[in-house]
């Protein structure tokens, strides 16, 4: 988790953004569940949080966006394995894959025309469906 050009400990989160670990808070506290002995006694489950309006490596853009997606603070957890190394990791990816989701633009979607058989069935069903309608009514005899 050290970024190539700068040395420096971060959280990549894609190719234009990458959080320097500094701006995480790791929190480490009692897992829940099963475990005996061993769960009683150890901090293995991690709680990796990031505040999105104090960061610094956001662009406005990126903060208004995350903000507005994922709320002012992002958190993530884990208590999976035994290890709180390996809980530590993946919290983290899963805190940066959150930043992934919330920091992905859809893509706007294009307007498209039906084609002409799609309408021309579309209108056959209405004909098939007047005409059953039509047959089931009574006549009125004179």
């Amino acid at each position: 988790m050290t970024d190539r050009d700068t040395g420096e400990r971060v959280l990549r989160i894609n190719d234009e953004l990458a959080i320097p670990l500094e701006e995480i808070v790791l929190r480490a506290s009692r897992s829940s569940g099963p475990g005996g002995q061993h769960a009683n006694v150890t901090a293995s489950r991690i709680e990796a949080s990031f505040d999105v309006e104090a960061s610094r490596a956001l662009t406005q853009a990126q903060r208004a966006r995350l903000l507005a997606r994922a709320g002012a603070r992002v958190a993530a957890v884990s208590q999976d394995a035994r290890s709180q190394s390996v809980n530590r990791e993946l919290a983290l990816e899963r805190l940066a894959e959150r930043l992934r989701r919330a920091l992905a633009v859809p893509k706007r979607r294009r307007a498209t025309r039906p084609t002409a058989a799609s309408q021309e069935r579309r209108l056959a069903q209405k004909r098939r469906a007047a005409k059953r309608k039509r047959e089931r009514r009574t006549t009125e005899d004179s």
